[in-house]
């Protein structure tokens, strides 16, 4: 589809099977319901947007259902405390994003008097806001023509284009296809329908290009190319950090935890206290929290992050009521939640809790 003279007539071909097949979604409004005259919360559209940063719709639901009921609007959570808000996103990842969704809806109370700025640059002002997060709350919540491109954008326009420049090199190509679609009219739906395309129709493998509504008029289904756009870099190989996590039980069932630092990964999350994460070269240094007879688990707590994967050595202690830890704080065992914790630490608890 090189012709951008056909964008109006994509366009709305688009809508129209938007129009009878979007998905629903509780933080969506629908387009029957949109253009009965029903609008976004932007409040909604910011929350879902945070949270579908690298996961997945059908992950979000429950955590989204989960953070409206107990903080249906911007001032409820921007008033909330740190801690609850942290342990209710254990489990979503990228805690640095619960961070700054804190952050970002004290601002908008305390400079906006509540209201998400209905202005992409302001948006972009707010903490934990970037380009694409700005350009879904500007179309989606309030129905300004901007770009948003997302992987299932990003995966419909290099098929459509029949585009081979390989991701990341093709994310401004790709962008600019994107923005020659963008209607005046509708851009809300617009966003969400080559979302939904990508989403359900123009799969990762095996699209079905019998239902696509731009099949006619589809370069890669033209070529033959579909399958294999879009193009990748071929990703470097993971490198690999071990440490140790520290377990500590106290006889009356407490167990031994410590806030992380705000900084760095986990930031402001409840955890077990540890070592250093070093490279597989080196040594972590031993960093018990509190004096015991500490034993080593034969089996490892391990996870992905995005830069790398981790390997935490277990090491569990059964302790004294008279002891005092040297970090961390005991939590007693009624007010112990371990689905609070991070899925890293909560996979180190289910190694190491008694059995």
């Amino acid at each position: 589809m090189r012709d951008t003279a056909a964008a109006p007539a994509l366009s709305e071909a688009l809508l129209d099977w938007y129009d009878r097949h979007a998905r629903r979604m509780p933080w969506r409004v629908g387009p029957a319901a949109r253009a009965a005259g029903l609008r976004p919360d932007p409040y909604a559209v910011w929350l879902s947007e945070i949270m579908l940063q690298q996961t997945t719709v059908a992950a979000v639901k429950s955590y989204f259902e989960a953070f409206t009921r107990r903080w249906p609007t911007v001032e409820a959570l921007a008033a909330a405390e740190d801690a609850d808000v942290m342990a209710a996103w254990a489990g979503l990842g990228y805690y640095a994003r619960a961070r700054n969704l804190l952050k970002c809806a004290r601002v908008v109370v305390s400079d906006h008097g509540g209201a998400f700025p209905a202005d992409h640059d302001a948006l972009l002002k707010l903490p934990g806001i970037g380009p694409y997060t700005a350009a879904a709350i500007s179309a989606i919540a309030f129905d300004i023509p901007a770009t948003v491109v997302d992987g299932n954008v990003e995966r419909v326009m290099a098929r459509l284009h029949d585009e081979h420049t390989p991701l990341p090199a093709a994310k401004p190509i790709l962008t600019e296809h994107a923005r020659a679609l963008t209607p005046a009219a509708r851009p809300g739906d617009h966003a969400q329908a080559v979302m939904d395309l990508g989403a359900t129709i123009c799969t990762p493998k095996n699209p079905a290009c019998g239902l696509c509504p731009w099949r006619p008029v589809c370069a890669a289904w033209g070529a033959g190319t579909a399958a294999e756009l879009p193009k990748k870099t071929p990703k470097k190989a993971k490198p690999v950090r071990h440490g140790i996590a520290y377990l500590a039980r106290r006889v009356d069932g407490a167990w031994l935890l410590e806030t992380r630092p705000e900084s760095g990964l986990l930031g402001g999350m409840l955890g077990w206290p540890g070592s250093d994460w070093v490279g597989l070269e080196d040594t972590p240094r031993p960093a018990p929290p509190i004096q015991a007879e500490w034993k080593t688990l034969g089996e490892e707590a391990r996870h992905t992050f995005t830069h790398f994967h981790l390997r935490l050595a277990l090491c569990t202690a059964l302790v004294p009521m008279d002891r005092t830890p040297g970090r961390g704080t005991f939590v007693p065992a009624e007010e112990f939640r371990p689905a609070d914790l991070p899925t890293l630490m909560r996979k180190a608890f289910d190694l190491a809790r008694p059995r």
